[in-house]
């Protein structure tokens, strides 16, 4: 038997799904269809197995969460400074703060 062990036939299976799943997604990029969440499935199969589809994941998570934090709008973190002062009460129009 050429696959002498269960490890080498899921290896095995998940080369060949995930090649899939990334061809599949790449014509549904074209055609109506899920084709991104079908290529990060096809990718998330292949970094199993491979560093370039790992190195790829990573690259697509960090770049997604930059687009993300861009539209969206990313909180600052507080200045150091900030934080040892007590907050400061504005007051309402016509209104004195007592000193």
């Amino acid at each position: 038997m050429l696959l002498r062990t269960v490890e080498q036939v899921r290896r095995i299976f998940r080369i060949a799904a995930g090649f899939t799943l990334l061809l599949a997604g790449v014509v549904m990029l074209v055609t109506p269809g899920p084709g991104w969440v079908v290529i990060l499935l096809g990718l998330g199969l292949l970094a199993a197995e491979f560093v370039w589809a790992r190195r790829l994941m990573d690259r697509i998570k960090h770049e997604g969460t930059r687009i993300k934090d861009t539209v969206l709008g990313k909180p600052e973190p507080a200045k150091a400074e900030d934080r040892t002062r007590p907050p400061t009460e504005t007051p309402a129009p016509g209104e004195q703060i007592p000193s």
